[in-house]
């Protein structure tokens, strides 16, 4: 039903995730990151409360391993719940409850953690962190993208997909990308990548746009003189 990338971008602090699912809206139950702290894949029977939770646990000092614990043993329900976390450190956590549905796995890497369920091959989640792995210099939303890709070429979900989501946080408070395929017939995937090439080159341009007008780039909009 769903996989999931979260991750730290060592070079630039970054976190992001993306994820996909043969559900609509995935990612606005999904994923959750912040700044300066870490990001939380929630999914499987999504517990939404699971991802602000883990983010306040490892805000107030718990490494991903130490938050982890305390979500499964104060969660609801934990056993049907499919949860993965990477903290400001790079350290990564995952946990699969007994009551995940299908085939179900998790794979971590160095700031890397990808997880899934009802998927067509337990090869899926080590392909995304491989993929994303190979692609080191480049920015972290190509990063991702170029893990859910992977997914799909390793064999995905045991269904099609039609929503996907990709989340990244910088220094200020709110994301800096939050780009949503909400339902696609055929391709969210790659409708996600095209939104990601047109949201790429003015991302730095609206969080200048918030912080200081008086510097920031022309609007590019009919009337901006």
């Amino acid at each position: 039903m769903t996989f999931s990338i979260s991750a730290r971008c060592a070079r630039t602090g970054r976190f992001g995730i993306a994820v996909s699912s043969s559900s609509p809206c995935v990612a606005a139950r999904c994923a959750h990151a912040r700044a300066g702290v870490g990001a939380v894949a929630t999914q499987n029977i999504t517990d939404p409360t699971l991802g602000p939770r883990g983010l306040d646990l490892m805000a107030s000092g718990l490494s991903a391993p130490e938050a982890l614990a305390r979500l499964r043993a104060e969660g609801a329900h934990i056993d049907y719940r499919q949860i993965a976390l990477v903290d400001a450190a790079g350290r990564t956590a995952g946990f699969s409850g007994a009551r995940t549905l299908g085939t179900h796995i998790i794979a971590e890497g160095p700031g890397v953690v990808a997880a899934g369920n009802l998927l067509s091959s337990t090869r899926v989640p080590q392909a995304m962190v491989d993929a994303f792995a190979a692609a080191l210099d480049d920015p972290l939303g190509d990063r991702l993208l170029a893990a859910m890709k992977a997914a799909l070429d390793a064999g995905g979900e045991e269904g099609p997909v039609h929503s996907v989501g990709m989340l990244i946080v910088d220094e200020v408070a709110w994301p800096v990308a939050d780009l949503r395929i909400d339902w696609h017939e055929t391709d969210p995937i790659g409708a996600l990548a095209e939104l990601w090439e047109l949201w790429k080159p003015q991302m730095d341009a609206y969080v200048t746009r918030a912080l200081d007008p008086s510097t920031a780039p022309s609007y590019g909009v009919p009337g901006d003189e």
